[in-house]
């Protein structure tokens, strides 16, 4: 089932009706599932009823009249519990586990009776809830703070119990009412003390017996990431990293006692990665690691740790392990034959890669037939609308598109045309995505708006179709393109390891040659290029516009991090190591120490210009950034333009986001196109 795709896809179709002139016709998304092995089922309505299948029979997928298989059990909501933060259900739908001022709690999924676990929980102490850098930076924004985990047998939770006492608090400051308001977050910043972590498991068929506590030292500089099970609930796996992040150890720990035993040693020269979404069979552990070729691959980890062994070889990159058959063969999506778009391979038992899904699109997601050799794909290009596609995946070229959102009357004229374009940096092929104005003339010259990121493994450029974002742009003659470095991913860990300790170095060369080859081009406007950004995005763009404004004449940097020490300890640390550790690199990556390269005064001619914008409610990357940027610019006489988004996060929703985007075309037009 795909219910995330009814909303997706929809969005997609609502977002390019937005944008263009007319309407396009664009196709309602299905649902699929397999239905006795080798038929695949669609609904339109998820309901799976009589008067709303389809079913299609492998191999040669003919329609199969008269099926039906309807949805039983509608999805059970939480009881509504007071006070409750994250109520979670266990597995088996019987108890609910959640968080109330700090503290862990479990109740009867239906009725009253809960039960408190834990009882300190303060205002620095969180029980099952995340202290801010393990919610930022380990457990990922979408976990909304949850630190606790129930065991596959609904006996057991997890959970990890944060201590922030030393880690100093961050005030935000809001205008709001008369007097104002104040948040506080305890923000450990590079080089500042880090929260102590302890893990802890509860039986909830013998609570009297108390917390098991793993056997961990919570007073070591370290970090944990995120936990999972073993299938018979008998062990909570754990991975750890000390401070300087060149090291990942995994242990698994006996839930009945606390005792650990290491597994997994893994040591990298600049940074290890977490290992995310493991797969677990009755043999052992399948994960996804780098350290080995300077690209993914997937390994296979016995339970006990006694065999550990490389599966795959070859430039995969965003690799994930979908699925693990007994005959050892092994289905898994990765960037290997196309460098910005995720196909679906299968790694048969012989250790022979075999395609399964055209390269030319990139895959959003799979469902497997019961037996894994049938599956449906939704597929998207960077010109090509989603699709769902079904393949047999021993014989892929027996392949069948079952749906199409680009209608029978769907005009592709109607937004920019995709094309990817390439640039050689210092020996590494770095892709991007270019957009034409619409009625192009190679003979005229065009301004360029450049959209860029340049965070460490986080790419712009993606095979995903993205011109109706871009309508605007190309209705107003303007070049659009969407540009990537070497440290985007595309190059693997190669590219990737030349930014440690030097984060706004090579990332900056990259940006500056994709000027250069603009500046190459006979219908471009060599003096009239702009660059935007926002976060990482909005660190380069200041960069760029104030140490190359030959190559980058005007920009927009939205909630930019302007020096290192001002931001997270976990994420900043990881690549730069710790400011005791590396000095030179954090004195030299601090986007401020620039501020007097910046040429613009106040009797400058217009021919560059920066505009900062920053939200002062932003809890990830803090408004005092650009305020010591402005400090400094204005110690420079320079002159800049700057809008401020009053209790704005990272990143402008609601009027704000309008204004954000009403404004910043407005500086498009005055800058790129008067």
């Amino acid at each position: 089932m795909l219910p995330d795709m009814k909303k997706i896809l929809p969005a997609l179709a609502a977002a390019v009706i937005s944008v263009c002139a007319a309407a396009q016709e664009f196709n309602e998304a299905p649902t699929f599932k397999w239905y006795k092995g080798n038929v695949l089922l669609a609904s339109y309505s998820g309901s799976f009823d009589a008067d709303d299948c389809q079913g299609f029979k492998a191999p040669k997928w003919k329609e199969v009249k008269g099926l039906s298989d309807p949805e039983k059990n509608e999805p059970a909501s939480v009881t509504r519990i007071d006070n409750a933060t994250n109520p979670t259900p266990s597995p088996d739908g019987k108890f609910v586990a959640f968080i109330r001022d700090g503290d862990l709690y479990v109740a009867p999924f239906e009725g009253r009776g809960e039960t408190r676990i834990t009882f300190d929980g303060s205002k620095t102490v969180y029980n099952g809830y995340a202290s801010w850098v393990y919610y930022e930076e380990i457990f990922g924004r979408p976990s909304k703070y949850r630190a606790f985990w129930w065991s596959p047998d609904s006996r057991k939770i997890a959970f990890y119990r944060f201590d922030d006492t030393k880690v100093p608090m961050f005030p935000i400051y809001s205008a709001k009412g008369q007097d104002g308001e104040l948040r506080e977050t305890h923000y450990p910043k590079a080089g500042e003390t880090n929260p102590e972590v302890r893990i802890g498991i509860i039986d909830l068929e013998n609570i009297s017996a108390g917390i098991v506590w793993a056997d961990f030292d919570p007073a070591l500089d370290q970090y944990f990431g995120t936990p999972f099970w073993s299938d018979d609930s008998a062990t909570l796996f754990v991975a750890r990293e000390p401070r300087i992040q060149r090291t990942i150890d995994l242990y698994a720990v006996n839930v009945a006692d606390g005792s650990k035993k290491q597994i997994y040693h893994e040591t990298y020269p600049t940074w290890v990665d977490w290992i995310e979404e493991p797969y677990l069979t009755e043999k052992g552990i399948y994960m996804v690691r780098s350290h080995e070729t300077g690209w993914a691959q997937a390994w296979f980890l016995s339970y006990d740790g006694s065999v550990c062994k490389r599966l795959t070889d070859g430039p995969n990159w965003r690799m994930k392990i979908l699925r693990v058959e007994k005959d050892g063969s092994l289905f898994f999506t990765a960037e290997r034959d196309c460098r910005y778009g995720e196909s679906l391979y299968k790694l048969t038992p012989k250790g022979d890669i075999v395609g399964i899904s055209d390269p030319e699109r990139s895959i959003i997601s799979c469902i497997f037939s019961p037996d894994a050799r049938y599956v449906v794909t939704f597929e998207q290009g960077i010109n090509t609308w989603p699709q769902a596609w079904v393949y047999d995946t021993k014989k892929p070229a027996n392949r069948k598109k079952m749906w199409d959102m680009a209608g029978p009357d769907y005009d592709a004229s109607a937004i920019p045309e995709a094309k990817v374009v390439t640039i050689d940096s210092d020996g590494f092929e770095i892709p991007g995505i270019m957009y034409l104005p619409f009625g192009f003339d190679p003979s005229r010259k065009y301004p360029v708006h450049v959209d860029i990121y340049g965070g460490p493994d986080t790419p712009q450029v993606r095979n995903r179709i993205s011109g109706y974002r871009y309508y605007w742009y190309a209705m107003n003659g303007i070049i659009e393109l969407v540009a990537d470095c070497r440290a985007s991913g595309h190059n693997g860990r190669a590219g990737l390891d030349m930014i440690y300790k030097h984060l706004n170095t090579v990332e900056v060369q990259d940006f500056i040659a994709w000027a250069r080859y603009l500046q190459g081009l006979p219908y471009v406007k060599g003096d009239k290029i702009g660059v935007e950004g926002f976060s990482f995005g909005g660190t380069m763009t200041a960069m760029l516009v104030m140490t190359a404004p030959d190559a980058f004449h005007y920009g927009i940097a939205g909630g930019g991090v302007y020096d290192w020490m001002l931001y997270d300890s976990h994420y900043t640390e990881r690549f730069m190591s710790t400011p005791e550790d590396n000095p030179e690199g954090y004195r030299d990556s601090r986007v401020i120490k620039y501020a007097g390269q910046y040429p613009v005064k106040p009797e400058s001619d217009g021919s560059v210009m920066l505009k900062l914008t920053h939200g002062t409610g932003d809890d990830n990357v803090h408004f005092q950034n650009t305020l010591q940027l402005i400090d400094a610019l204005q110690m420079a006489g320079a002159d800049f333009d700057f809008m401020i988004y009053p209790d704005g996060m990272h990143g402008y929703r609601g009027y704000q986001g309008d204004h954000f985007e009403s404004a910043n075309k407005a500086f498009w037009l005055k800058y790129l196109t008067d």
